[in-house]
């Protein structure tokens, strides 16, 4: 029998529910037995690959490339999970809402830097008007909460959802589901 393909996405946010992720410690060998790891901060994956059985998406959207990005992980993922606050949210990410994108890149790279000040035209996505929730811009299967969520309900919820449990039942138990 083939392994579950398990993903997992960064976004606007701070990488905390990635390093709680890692916090499952040995139990992280038992999701390993139930599913292959195939893109994330974990992996060397360039690409996100189609046929996803499970996502999780830490951060809220602030920027095109992220926006590419959920879209992409929406179309090839079975269940898209809303990894952490910011993700269910836009949390800390969405406090940069009331000023706006031209305001904080004026402030990061125009006001700030002693050197060359200048807001790059290469290799910094445009941001979005707003940082906004995942479920804002694709539909979302469940919402793990948490600020980080904690390394024993990361665990609860893939492995629910690896063993086959409709999001439904696992929102019983670790996360929510709306509607």
């Amino acid at each position: 029998m083939s392994k579950a393909r398990l993903a997992t996405m960064w976004l606007d946010g701070c990488s905390g529910c990635h390093m709680s992720f890692l916090d499952m410690d040995e139990l992280l060998l038992e999701v390993l037995g139930k599913a292959d790891i195939v893109y994330g901060a974990f992996v060397d994956a360039k690409e996100f690959p189609e046929g996803v059985d499970v996502t999780l998406v830490e951060g809220a959207v602030g920027s095109s490339e992220d926006l590419r990005k959920l879209k992409m992980a929406r179309e090839r993922s079975r269940v898209l999970v809303a990894f952490g606050d910011c993700a269910v949210t836009g949390n800390v990410p969405s406090l940069r809402n009331p000023i706006g994108p031209k305001a904080v890149l004026e402030s990061v790279y125009l006001e700030k830097p002693a050197v060359n000040p200048q807001i790059p035209s290469q290799l910094v996505p445009e941001l979005l008007e707003e940082d906004l929730p995942i479920h804002a811009w694709v539909p979302v299967d469940l919402y793990l909460t948490g600020c980080p969520p904690s390394a024993a309900r990361i665990y609860d919820c893939v492995k629910r959802l690896l063993d086959g449990e409709p999001p439904e039942a696992v929102s019983e138990a670790v996360a929510f589901k709306f509607g």
